[in-house]
């Protein structure tokens, strides 16, 4: 009996350890750097740990992102770097795992001692531009990305200069990044914003520095020529306007067409923009030479993702004000890449349009392959064709080539990688509401890949109402009730929406008439009727407070529901009281007596009462005049009333 025992325990054990053992491996997995060595040139290879392959995705695969310890990087699986100094590098890999469902793995950074220089080194231009950014992956909520800033001086002498990056937009509650790692390799050096003070002032060919240490340095003077941009105050105000954060990088040294790049870890936050099809972004101000304004500006776009799907759908439309819509132009951008093993000839992008925007208004802003808009006729060239249906607008790059991410001597994954992106405006009738719009990537003759929902969707806003109207007591005696209010609701909403209310009520009436007979004892001893007649008047000053929840049926008709609370600001009680007493026990009789008092009573903040309210609207619902009834049901006896007023909603 004991050794069935010990077998069955021993199975369930191992069982145990193995799902422990698997359940870490997809929580926890590890990339490690293998290199081999030949004098200054190395040879890096990644050691990646199995990929869990997202369920009708494209075959997953790992895109990879190198940092070399001097300065310079690579996105191949595979790189080989030609070191020119011997010393001590730390060498840094970044594996994202596309078409994935664990977290990208994490990599221990290697020290590599390179000893002798045999191999020369030459310094390849890469740069097409002068300033240039880069990221190695789309930002993921608490992940850690990557920045480069690449700068190139354009000049013909050597310069000293200045670098930007702005981030953290500030129209997102939650901050998108912190910057955790500033890497840089030519002696930048990060310093405050006042730390130096130029000017232009020119004195016998010369250019004097001014500091806040009021010495002063002296520098040739060079002629200015045009940049991109030439009034650096202002950039640098507009950017601090649009971005919480930022930090400054000054160079110096800089030799004529020599090339730089600065590495930014940035770890995405937690509270990151949860909608997943925003777009988010970041920018970089170059200023060439320190001793002129002229500089230039670059703003990189960023999808927010939540698994790294090289094909995507974002907008710019995340947050929208719906007074000023009608005047913003929406940006949509589509990406996809070629996982085949060969090349694209067509790609076909069915991209839903909701129907609030205009089709015809519809502009390619950019698209990779970049090449030109098809014309109406056949051609054999490469181009971008524009179709339409009643629902989607159809992109079709013709006669194209785009390398698959799985053929041969293919290194550069980037280059297997396409978008367009476009703008659209609104149509000049559309609701408030959400939208949702997805595309539907077709390369050559090969089934479809969905792409995530890009959404649009609208701030609340404000609408401030101005009401006025009457109310009908029709159990109060001689009852007058009018008032004056104001209304706070979301701004010209499309459905549901709530309300509330505050409102001046102005309020006359009279209670009814009390008369109370009695039989009571005279001063003789004989016993004679008596009545007590009783009415008050009141003048009341209330405020209402209604809360509701509406719903809009149409354009013009609305329907609510909620609830009241009633206070009597102020409430002026005039109570008359008349004695008469009779003459015997009929009121038949003379009266022998009579007294009548008068009394004035006034409360403040008294009164409390809470009711039930319906009620309809017809007119202009969402925005504009519109005339309403409403009944409320008090649950003090008496006082339920209907009400009649004009609101107009701004």
């Amino acid at each position: 009996m004991k050794q069935p025992l010990f077998i069955i325990f021993s199975i369930l054990f191992v069982c145990s350890y193995a799902q422990q053992t698997s359940t870490k491996d997809t929580l926890l997995r590890v990339a490690t750097i293998k290199h081999e060595i030949k004098s200054n040139e190395v040879t890096f290879i990644p050691l990646t740990p199995e990929l869990n392959q997202i369920a009708g995705a494209p075959k997953a695969f790992y895109t990879h992102y190198w940092e070399f310890g001097d300065g310079h990087y690579s996105t191949e699986e595979q790189p080989k770097h030609i070191y020119k100094q011997p010393g001590e590098y730390e060498v840094k890999l970044w594996a994202t795992n596309n078409y994935d469902t664990g977290k990208p793995p994490t990599t221990r950074p290697k020290k590599i001692a390179i000893n002798t220089v045999t191999t020369e080194y030459s310094d390849m231009a890469a740069m097409d531009e002068d300033f240039i950014l880069k990221r190695n992956r789309e930002p993921v909520p608490n992940e850690e990305m990557v920045l480069i800033m690449q700068y190139k001086n354009p000049k013909d002498y050597i310069t000293n200069g200045k670098l930007y990056l702005f981030y953290n937009e500030h129209k997102y509650k939650a901050n998108n990044f912190n910057l955790i790692d500033t890497r840089t390799y030519y002696n930048e050096k990060n310093i405050p914003s006042n730390t130096f003070a130029y000017t232009n002032n020119i004195d016998d060919d010369r250019t004097y520095i001014a500091t806040l240490n009021n010495d002063i340095y002296e520098a040739s003077t060079i002629l200015q020529d045009s940049t991109e941009k030439m009034n650096l105050p202002l950039s640098i105000e507009e950017s601090k306007a649009y971005y919480k954060n930022w930090t400054l990088l000054e160079f110096d040294n800089m030799q004529p067409k020599e090339e730089r790049n600065i590495f930014f870890s940035l770890k995405t936050t937690p509270e990151m923009v949860k909608d997943t099809s925003a777009i988010i972004s970041v920018r970089g101000i170059y200023v060439p030479d320190g001793n002129y304004d002229n500089h230039k500006i670059k703003d990189m776009e960023m999808e927010i993702v939540t698994s790294h799907d090289p094909n995507k759908m974002a907008s710019n439309g995340t947050f929208m004000n719906y007074r000023l819509v009608r005047f913003k132009t929406l940006k949509y951008k589509i990406k996809f890449q070629n996982n085949g093993e060969g090349p694209a000839r067509t790609i076909r992008l069915e991209t839903d349009i909701p129907e609030m925007l205009d089709k015809s208004t519809l502009k390619v802003l950019e698209m990779y392959p970049k090449c030109e808009i098809c014309p109406k006729q056949e051609v054999s060239y490469s181009c971008l064709d524009t179709t339409f249906t009643d629902t989607q607008a159809i992109f079709t790059f013709k006669n194209i080539y785009l390398p698959g991410s799985e053929q041969k001597n293919v290194k550069e994954y980037d280059s297997t990688k396409g978008f367009v992106k476009y703008s659209i405006k609104f149509a000049k009738d559309f609701h408030k509401k959400k939208t949702k719009s997805k595309t539907a990537i077709i390369f050559d003759k090969n089934d479809p890949i969905i792409t995530n929902y890009a959404t649009t969707k609208f701030l609340p806003g404000i609408s401030i109402g101005a009401k006025i109207g009457y109310n009908t007591f029709s159990d109060l005696k001689n009852s007058e009730s009018y008032f004056v209010g104001a209304t706070l609701s979301p701004y010209k909403s499309y459905r549901w929406y709530w309300q509330v209310e505050l409102m001046n009520n102005f309020h006359n009436y009279e209670s009814n008439t009390n008369v109370r007979e009695e039989i009571v004892d005279g001063a003789q001893g004989f016993q004679h009727l008596r009545r007590t007649t009783s009415y008050a008047t009141y003048e009341n000053i209330d405020w209402d407070i209604p809360v509701l929840m509406r719903y809009n049926l149409n354009n013009y008709i609305g329907l609510g529901g909620g609830l009241q609370n009633t206070i009597s600001l102020s409430e002026k009680q005039k109570q008359s009281i008349l004695i008469e007493d009779f003459e015997g026990t009929d009121p038949r009789n003379p009266i022998i007596s009579s007294e009548e008092t008068h009394s004035n009573k006034t409360n403040t903040f008294t009164n409390l009462r809470t009711s039930l309210l319906l009620e309809a609207t017809a007119g202009f619902s969402r925005i504009g005049p519109s005339i309403g009834a409403r009944y409320i049901l008090n649950f003090k006896d008496n006082f339920n009333y209907w009400q009649f007023y004009a609101i107009w909603k701004f």
